[in-house]
């Protein structure tokens, strides 16, 4: 039986390339992001050229109601997520933290700390009922040393790292498994 996947921020980046490598792997992808026309060029693209099944989801993942009602309302037969992809983030700002805009530093908290939390709880209850599951959080070296500017940013991925390792502890339990990938870092 084919795995579901479910990646966040699917439309560009280190998520598109998540999406591609899955699809052409023979996976079923869950694709979410904010941009509906290029989750829906995407969704058509791996369909057609892996034969595969796809469904988008256009939400913010800062937006907790967004995410709960995304994920309650997958079709069925993507309801089973086997692996949760939790690739959405961003970074803005780069500023000396006595000069950092406040709005930059609350969107990062709420896209790359607050939108792996909200995406994790929606979907973890049908991993662990069926005990079985696979997270991958992408981190960045950001995770792991400092630098100049890089305040807030870095802050976000050292929580990511940190939420990682609890969760790991937290969810093996119950059969799931928790990883943290930081690009860039040796770990």
């Amino acid at each position: 039986m084919k795995r579901i996947v479910f990646i966040t921020g699917a439309s560009s980046g280190i998520g598109l390339a998540c999406a591609e490598k899955f699809a052409a792997a023979g996976d079923d992808l869950v694709i979410t992001g904010r941009r509906v026309e290029r989750l829906e060029s995407l969704k058509t693209s791996l369909q057609s050229r892996y034969n595969i099944e796809c469904h988008a989801a256009s939400f913010d993942i800062q937006d907790k109601d967004a995410v709960k009602l995304a994920v309650e309302n997958l079709p069925d037969r993507f309801k089973h997520v086997d692996i949760l992809i939790n690739n959405a983030g961003l970074a803005l700002g780069r500023n000396y933290f006595q000069d950092a805009d406040m709005n930059d530093w609350e969107t990062m908290i709420n896209t790359n700390i607050n939108g792996l939390v909200y995406i994790s709880r929606a979907v973890i209850p049908a991993m662990i009922k069926r005990k079985t599951g696979h997270i991958i959080n992408l981190g960045s070296i950001a995770g792991h040393e400092v630098y100049e500017k890089g305040n807030m940013y870095c802050a976000t991925k050292f929580a990511v790292d940190a939420l990682s390792k609890s969760m790991r502890i937290d969810l093996l339990k119950h059969h799931i498994k928790v990883t943290n990938i930081s690009p860039g870092a040796v770990n």
